[in-house]
């Protein structure tokens, strides 16, 4: 990437993992609303279900996730039972026993749950849900707080996927973010998954990080490499000391500049592909006979939440607190601080705090944003066809993405925009022209490389 495109694009963009995008729910959709959201939705129609485990044992000084630190067992336990509780307040709430095809653990740490409890949950998800005997379960796994007796039950319950944070396997880096994690204990756990039959191993790994060199990201990629994971998944470090206090313990000068990002991303994307790897959307890897790489290819493709994704459901039930919802109309997020969700639960009430309502606008604009962020092209007479409307309401989106064709970013023939492998880490940019809820320089996103 040319110096000066990085100082010019290395805007301040939405992920998209929803549309509208979270700081655009507003308190407006609430606990009836997501009572009625939930009874309306076709019996017919198949689930993924997200259960957020809002506890670690300790704070990476890089997380952006919500969650809160415990060294002692009973708040978790606590927290548990009003998840599960959730669950069956969800479950009453829906029009029949609904088939569940994709279920997701994330935090927090899911690891921090006991063997018992981790059973216990997806004993009670298959009591309430009729969930598919080839459906996905999929555990975020924390190698420094899994052990053998946590991977075996794992196994036990039909765990399919477990994805390893990893970030970095440089102890300097490591220091840095206060995440000590040495390769013998990952390479443990790997050994534990695969000794006890879960059969998809992921591996997350983070550039942009403080004291990170390009050549101590290509080393900790071919480190991960060694494990043969079926997905790598490449994230960029967001900064937002702002929005997530423990990030100012993070000294900004170790930070690497705009140019040093953009050089770990390029080479270590290059690096993947080397190995072998087939790049999926923005950051994200797969095995070329993985499902994400077929999906890929067969334009199937998805994005949600968790990422790029083959699940299709268009409803995501999230549990737990600050679990984020999608539903066909509309998005809801449940209140973060844990004692009010535990509150709410006890008292037999959902405990949304915020959501948004979507209309046809939203719907084609979302369907227009996850296709680039997906396919990196798109045919604007296509998906407009799809729903009714026509592609020339969107000529000033259109003249929005001038300048990036100009610098060779992405091509505009007509109506349908290409973006250029060059261009591939602008994505979410080249995306953001069709979003009308942005307001440019919003310092609540992160960089968009």
């Amino acid at each position: 990437m040319r110096r000066d495109l990085s100082a010019k694009y290395d805007l301040r963009v939405p992920r998209y993992t929803s549309y509208p995008t979270a700081p655009h729910f507003h308190p407006g959709v609430g606990p009836d609303t997501y009572g009625q959201w939930l009874a309306g939705i076709d019996p017919a129609e198949e689930l993924s279900l997200y259960l957020h485990i809002a506890y670690c044992a300790e704070m990476c000084w890089f997380c952006g996730c919500h969650t809160k630190i415990t060294k002692k067992y009973a708040p978790v336990a606590a927290y548990m039972d009003a998840l599960l509780g959730e669950v069956d307040l969800v479950a009453r709430k829906l029009p029949t026993r609904m088939t569940a095809r994709h279920i997701h653990f994330g935090g927090g740490s899911p690891t921090i749950l006991s063997p018992e409890d981790f059973v216990r949950t997806v004993d009670t998800l298959r009591d309430r849900f009729a969930v598919k005997p080839d459906a996905e379960i999929a555990v975020e796994l924390d190698p420094r707080t899994a052990d053998e007796a946590y991977v075996k039950a794992m196994a036990s319950a039909g765990v399919t996927r477990a994805s390893i944070g990893v970030q970095d396997f440089d102890p300097k880096v490591q220091k840095a973010i206060n995440r000590i994690q040495p390769y013998d204990v990952t390479a443990n756990v790997i050994d534990w998954l695969r000794k006890h039959g879960v059969p998809q191993i992921n591996m997350d790994l983070v550039y942009g990080l403080p004291h990170q060199t390009v050549d101590g990201l290509l080393d900790t990629i071919d480190k991960a490499h060694g494990f043969a994971p079926r997905r790598i998944a490449l994230f960029g470090y967001a900064h937002v000391p702002w929005m997530k206090k423990h990030m100012r313990l993070i000294p900004e000068e170790t930070l690497p500049d705009t140019d040093t990002r953009w050089e770990q991303y390029e080479q270590g994307t290059a690096k993947l592909e080397s190995l072998g790897y087939v790049k999926i959307g923005l950051d994200h890897f797969a095995a070329p006979d993985d499902e994400l790489a077929i999906a890929l290819k067969a334009k199937r493709l998805h994005r949600n939440f968790q990422g790029y994704t083959t699940d299709t459901a268009d409803t995501l039930i999230g549990l737990g607190a600050s679990g984020i919802g999608s539903l066909p109309q509309g998005y809801v997020a449940n209140v973060g601080e844990i004692h009010f969700y535990q509150d709410a639960i006890r008292q037999g009430k959902l405990a949304t705090a915020r959501g948004v309502a979507v209309n046809d606008d939203d719907r084609l604009r979302r369907d227009i944003i996850m296709t680039l962020m997906c396919d990196l092209e798109i045919d604007l007479d296509v998906v407009c066809a799809r729903h009714g409307a026509d592609a020339t309401q969107f000529e000033a989106e259109l003249a929005a993405i001038a300048p990036m064709q100009e610098d060779g970013l992405a091509v505009v023939e007509g109506h349908r925009i290409t973006v250029t492998d060059e261009g591939r880490t602008l994505v979410r940019a080249v995306a953001s022209a069709f979003d009308r809820y942005l307001k440019k320089g919003e310092q609540r996103h992160s960089k968009a490389v």
